[in-house]
């Protein structure tokens, strides 16, 4: 297999993460993977992907020149002669899909979002019999792709985007005399729920131990957090990107994922894989991984005074805070092990296989 691997871009964050790990995999199949970035945005995905093994094309455009991006995808399809495309995210699939129907190509579809703007989920779902197959990130964004865009079982699949790694970093338990640290991995994006985060410290009352909360991520809504922030008297610390994820959330002791949506959300369940307890809102596959009480808690979206009590819970007792990361970390190496991870991966490369194939001249 030739697969030509559309995203929309190969910006840095939660989106752009899981790329490499599929295109190791698929590569291990036997597949020559080329992926092909609609645009660049920040470009810090795109080591990663290189590193993995994986061709790099980008294209020098931008994000509304949706003719040049057709047009450019399509040119790279005919030169390239792959066998298949495979596409994420809504811009990258609607693209890859037609393209796949004018060159003969058979598409397979990963579906990442838990919230699709109203036009592209008019869109998807017109076009959404162009895609031999479609894969969900998770249980919950497998059931939304079959609800929302009427995907038959037998064109559906569900393979989650984490593949859990017993190797990585552990952080260490919280010790008396030292302050929680509280993290956050993210874009600064208004869906991501940083904003009712600082609504939620504002009310909380003071706390028996001291604690500071780290925002690690990076975008527009920068200037707007930190005027929020400074509003309310709050202090958080938005220091952009880390370099190195996984080691920085060993270094935390509670995690925190206020987002108002949400698919499977790989900064959750690294923070979980580092044996962090996680508060999040009750989305997307959120309420799925957190058992309340024992991993960490869930808390209505778009919730500030809820939030507020349940984080004031969690400092209250911060000695709780290293068995419950304990639980998740083991709960998460079992629902997400390797091994579950590539057989789900080899029942989708068998049905590749057995996709027509009926290349069309230009």
């Amino acid at each position: 297999m030739r697969i030509a691997y559309v995203i929309n871009s190969i910006e840095g964050g939660g989106a752009a993460l899981p790329v490499p790990m599929i295109v190791h995999f698929l590569q291990s199949e036997g597949a020559e993977v080329i992926v092909l970035a609609l645009t660049r945005r920040d470009g810090r995905a795109g080591p990663a992907i290189e590193a993995a093994g994986a061709r790099l094309i980008v294209r020098e455009g931008g994000e509304k020149d949706h003719g040049a991006a057709g047009r450019w995808l399509d040119a790279q399809v005919r030169a390239l002669q792959p066998t298949h495309i495979w596409t994420s995210l809504t811009r990258a699939t609607l693209f890859g899909q037609i393209v796949g129907r004018m060159r003969g190509v058979p598409v397979v579809s990963w579906q990442h979002a838990a919230y699709l703007k109203p036009w592209n989920r008019r869109l998807l779902r017109l076009l959404q019999p162009l895609s031999r197959l479609w894969i969900g990130d998770s249980e919950s964004v497998t059931a939304l792709t079959r609800d929302r865009l009427g995907v038959p079982d037998d064109r559906l699949i569900c393979w989650p985007i984490f593949r859990a790694d017993p190797s990585a970093p552990v952080a260490a338990p919280w010790q008396p005399g030292e302050p929680v640290r509280v993290g956050s991995l993210g874009r600064l994006h208004p869906v991501k729920g940083y904003a009712e985060l600082i609504e939620a410290l504002a009310l909380m009352p003071p706390a028996d131990v001291p604690f500071e909360v780290t925002v690690a991520g990076e975008g527009g809504e920068r200037a707007a957090l930190e005027a929020l922030g400074g509003g309310k008297g709050v202090r958080i610390a938005l220091p952009g990107y880390v370099d190195h994820p996984r080691a920085w959330l060993a270094t935390q002791h509670l995690y925190v994922q206020p987002s108002r949506s949400e698919g499977l959300c790989v900064g959750a369940h690294e923070a979980m894989q580092a044996g962090l307890p996680v508060l999040a809102s009750a989305v997307g596959e959120l309420p799925w991984s957190i058992v309340d009480g024992v991993t960490g808690q869930t808390v209505p979206p778009r919730d500030p005074a809820a939030l507020a009590t349940a984080l004031h819970s969690l400092l209250s007792r911060p000695e709780r805070l290293a068995d419950m990361g304990r639980a998740g970390r083991e709960r998460l190496l079992e629902r997400f092990s390797a091994e579950r991870f590539e057989q789900v991966g080899r029942q989708i490369v068998v049905r590749m296989r057995a996709m027509n194939f009926n290349p069309r001249s230009p």
